[in-house]
């Protein structure tokens, strides 16, 4: 059996007329209130001079007065609005001094509290009533109290007004320090996590370029060694096996040390420069030799030519991460290693035979592809990568960098 679902209340649409007064604001109207019923008490008036003799008359526009002071922060323009007119009404009867101060406190309010709009109008237009009633009564009485009357009229409505735009002007400046101050450190973290970023992509570049050569020469030789039953072919495989484990894990304490004391004054440590091509090709000859790779290194370059250190560092570490594709991918045959520096470039070129080939390989995952691409964008260079035809029928794969170079960087180098 299904049971009736219990119809919920609806919420209402209807929006209420003014926005619920804050606390602040009632305990000013109730303050006001009672101040101006106490004055009443004892027959403390303004002024004797009225239209409406009553004494409960005095009472209407207190009321009215403190009504709006409850709505000085929700309503700001009807409760100027208001207290105008209850101002204009205390002035015909006996008056009261609570009136007067709340209608000054609900000028300064609108001002305040109010829209920018109005917040600009009301010192314009307060400023232009005290002068006009000014001139007006110069003009009917034409004696000193006029100006003692026009005096006060802009104590109770220019002054106020002028300072609540005095303190709006300062709680705009408030803010907008604190927007900027908000700003300044959001974009300060965000630089901090872009730098986060990119020295984690430059380690991650780093490791990759430094460890992979030597786990990759490790991978084919210990394959080499499981497969094959010959002692003479073991033994050389150990032996290579060996070496790259030494020199990985060097590689690894070494960045691990850098790691460790980056925040410590440390002496800086020697990167590797293209002066130590000739070690790295000799090394490359000896891994890629049980898999019939010759390596070799052409080097046009002039001797006395100076290159900046990020220009060597990269090229150094493309040509490390080229060979090590090379011992993982390539065909036997002649891996070949060509520098030549151009005016304002140098251009890094190596190649190998594209292919299946036999025996044990690596695998790979791209992430060298993607680390070289990333060191000559950051030197605004050209990167090529991909097979190339060979002449002979068959096809080389091919890795082409173009890495710009300032003359001067080459000469301070």
């Amino acid at each position: 059996m299904t049971l009736p679902r219990p119809e919920l209340p609806r919420p209402s649409l209807r929006r209420p007329a003014f926005p619920r007064p804050h606390r602040v604001d009632l305990l000013i109207a109730v303050s006001g209130l009672a101040g101006g019923l106490l004055l009443w008490a004892f027959g403390l008036y303004v002024t004797d001079d009225h239209v409406f003799g009553q004494r409960w008359a005095t009472l209407v526009p207190l009321t009215v007065m403190a009504a709006t002071e409850a709505l000085r922060r929700t309503a700001p323009r009807f409760a100027l609005v208001v207290a105008t007119l209850a101002i204009v009404g205390d002035q015909l009867t006996h008056g009261n001094l609570a009136t007067i101060l709340m209608f000054t406190d609900v000028v300064y309010a609108a001002v305040v509290y109010g829209t920018p709009a109005l917040a600009r109008r009301v010192p314009y237009t307060t400023g232009f009533i005290t002068v006009a009633t000014t001139g007006v009564l110069l003009v009917w009485w034409q004696n000193a109290i006029a100006l003692l009357v026009g005096a006060l009229t802009g104590m109770l409505s220019f002054l106020p007004a002028v300072t609540g735009s005095i303190v709006r002007n300062h709680r705009n400046a408030a803010d907008a320090a604190r927007l900027r101050a908000e700003q300044t450190a959001l974009l300060a973290e965000m630089d901090r996590a872009q730098a986060v970023v990119a020295e984690r992509a430059r380690m991650a570049r780093e490791l990759h370029d430094m460890v992979a050569n030597h786990l990759s020469a490790i991978a084919i030789h210990s394959t080499a060694a499981l497969s094959l039953d010959e002692p003479a072919t073991t033994r050389q495989a150990l032996t290579v096996i060996r070496e790259n484990s030494v020199a990985g894990l060097t590689e690894m304490r070494r960045l691990i040390g850098l790691l460790r004391d980056s925040g410590a004054e440390t002496e800086p440590a020697a990167a590797p420069t293209l002066a130590g091509l000739d070690a790295l090709v000799a090394q490359a000859g000896a891994n890629g030799g049980p898999a019939g790779l010759t390596v070799v290194l052409d080097d046009t370059r002039e001797p006395a030519g100076g290159l900046p250190a990020p220009v060597e560092l990269a090229a150094y570490r493309i040509v490390q991460e080229s060979l090590t594709n090379a011992l993982k991918h390539a065909a036997p045959g002649e891996v070949r290693v060509t520098l030549a520096q151009g005016p304002g470039s140098l251009s890094v070129t190596v190649s190998s035979l594209y292919g299946e080939r036999p025996g044990p390989t690596a695998p790979g995952s791209g992430a060298g592809l993607v680390g070289m691409r990333e060191r000559v964008a950051l030197l605004d260079g050209v990167f090529e990568a991909g097979p190339v035809p060979d002449g002979e029928s068959r096809k080389r794969w091919r890795v082409r960098v173009e890495l710009p170079v300032d003359r001067n960087d080459g000469e301070r180098a």
